[in-house]
């Protein structure tokens, strides 16, 4: 068994603790259904929606005052104002007059509230900062019907900081503690925490930690103990290794000797367990299988959990997010408009800049998510070069703002997915991209002008125009690195055609993987059979 771990800490409020560990920032199973969602932004009632959620929220902190002690309804009085407040309403209200959905034009409105006064240089402005997360939390769950759920009685609360309401919705009878990562001893929570003698400690940094791990909060000596075992989180490597210095897991080759990466594709944070060592990396994970709803899509925070797990769980490989491929045949459960968008030809990059809402939350879910491992972020359906330029902006301004804000991230080396015919025949005019990867899904489905349905029926005809394209395309790459990560890169039968036009680095679902690397070892690198094969 492993020695128990301590790491110190800032004691926040007395008192010695122990209990089972609850991860705030860890992903949580969600409802699969759509949360009821309001309406297209654009018309009136998303007025009434925010007032009505607003009111909900209202009166939920108004239940919670109810027998509360005076410091308490203080502090729950002083939600209620701020929610109360005209400014808020009217600027949320100027979001959505611009078009922006109910719920990221709130999302966005308090974003910037909080990100002033993370900024701030007194510790008590920067203290309030979790009450406005509190608040905007709180209407968010009333605007997507999904409201913050309590935590197991006992448990010792892990997370970057804990809200007032959080801790005042919680029973703390039975015991459990608080560790933040952050968190101030003149925050609202520690105010709480030694009026109601919970052992609360802050500042410990990030640690590694797993739901129902043992911890011991000792608010005494200030400190944290991690009965089984742990380290702090490792710092982010002060250097950043190229795109395409992928680690090459247990020496793949063909049967000349030319070196060859196979990753896998996963569409969830729980593949990444199929990750072994004889496996390069994770060549992509399709986010929008993670993110399914509106109210995913505007939870930051949970999907930098859901990011993080991939990346540490990947360790030193690499792991390729691609951005949210929505729009079209994939809509994103409760934005409405997105059929009328996806009427439009609006899908993948094209959507996301139209709706930059949620492409922001994404942005600083992954810009922050970089500092856990080696995170490489691909662009979907990209088109043209100067949509490239437009999300580097993005990644620019928001990178901007976490850095006011004091929160740890990292600039990930951004390329693109190769899917879109235009694309590949000029893929060297995209300077911007870092790297290439070559989608052919729908890149069959677009040379072949068929529907999504009948790519199977049609794939074979159509391969021999794909590979030709690939192999023009693998030329005009010049030097940046490439890689194949569609239904094709996962089917030996092509991985002749595909060596011959200078692939070297296939992505394949976790299932095709010992296949197609079986396959590899029987051919050279021009495609040919190995002797004796």
């Amino acid at each position: 068994m492993a020695e128990p771990f301590r790491l110190n800490a800032k004691s926040a409020s007395p008192g010695v603790a122990s209990g089972p560990a609850f991860l705030a920032e860890e992903p949580k199973a969600v409802s699969a259904a759509a949360p009821d969602i309001p309406a297209a932004p654009q018309t009136p009632g998303g007025y009434g929606v925010l007032a009505d959620a607003i009111d909900v929220a209202i009166g939920e902190l108004e239940r919670l005052a109810e027998g509360a002690d005076a410091e308490s309804r203080d502090i729950i009085d002083f939600q209620i104002e701020v929610l109360g407040d005209p400014t808020i309403a009217e600027a949320t209200g100027a979001r959505i007059d611009a078009g922006e959905n109910v719920v990221f034009a709130w999302v966005a409105t308090l974003d910037a509230y909080i990100g002033a006064l993370e900024a701030a240089d007194e510790e008590q402005m920067r203290a309030r900062a979790v009450d406005i997360l509190d608040i905007k939390n709180r209407v968010l769950g009333a605007l997507t019907g999904t409201p913050v759920a309590d935590f197991p009685a006992g448990s010792i609360f892990i997370g970057r900081d804990m809200e007032p309401s959080r801790f005042l919705a919680h029973d703390w009878s039975k015991g459990g503690g608080i560790a933040l990562f952050s968190g101030s001893t003149a925050g609202h929570v520690a105010l709480l925490a030694r009026s109601k003698m919970v052992p609360m400690v802050v500042g410990t940094g990030r640690f590694s930690a797993a739901d129902g791990d043992p911890v011991g909060v000792d608010g005494d000596a200030g400190a944290v103990v991690l009965q089984a075992g742990g380290t702090p989180m490792p710092s982010p490597p002060p250097v950043e290794r190229p795109a395409g210095d992928a680690d090459t897991g247990e020496g793949l080759r063909t049967a000349d000797g030319v070196p060859i990466l196979l990753s896998i594709n996963i569409n969830d944070a729980a593949e990444i367990d199929a990750l072994d060592p004889a496996t390069a990396g994770v060549g992509l994970m399709r986010s929008e299988f993670s993110v399914l709803s509106l109210a995913d899509a505007a939870n930051e925070e949970r999907q930098l959990a859901i990011y993080r797990r991939v990346l540490e769980r990947a360790g030193e490989r690499p792991v390729t997010i691609r951005m949210l491929d929505i729009g079209g045949d994939k809509p994103l459960a409760g934005l409405d408009d997105l059929p009328a968008l996806s009427a439009s030809g609006l899908r993948g990059i094209r959507l996301l800049l139209a709706r930059p809402e949620i492409a922001r939350v994404q942005v600083r879910a992954l810009l922050r998510a970089s500092a856990f491992g080696r995170l490489l972020v691909m662009l979907p359906m990209v088109t043209f070069p100067d949509e490239i330029d437009a999300m580097r902006q993005i990644f620019r301004d928001e990178a901007a703002q976490l850095t006011r804000r004091a929160l740890l991230h990292r600039m990930p080396p951004i390329g693109m997915m190769v899917e879109v015919p235009a694309a590949a025949l000029m893929l060297d005019t995209f300077e911007a991209a870092e790297f290439f990867s070559f989608g052919t899904n729908d890149l069959t489905q677009y040379l072949a002008a068929c529907t999504r349905d009948g790519i199977e029926a049609d794939s074979d005809k159509a391969a021999p125009a794909v590979l030709r394209l690939l192999a023009q395309a693998v030329k005009l790459a010049v030097r940046k690195p490439v890689s194949i990560c569609g239904d094709m890169a996962g089917d030996p039968s092509y991985l002749p055609a595909l060596l011959a036009a200078g692939l070297r680095h296939f992505s394949v679902a976790p299932a095709r993987r010992p296949a197609i690397r079986s396959a590899i070892i029987g051919l050279n690198a021009d495609g040919t059979r190995a002797a004796g094969e």
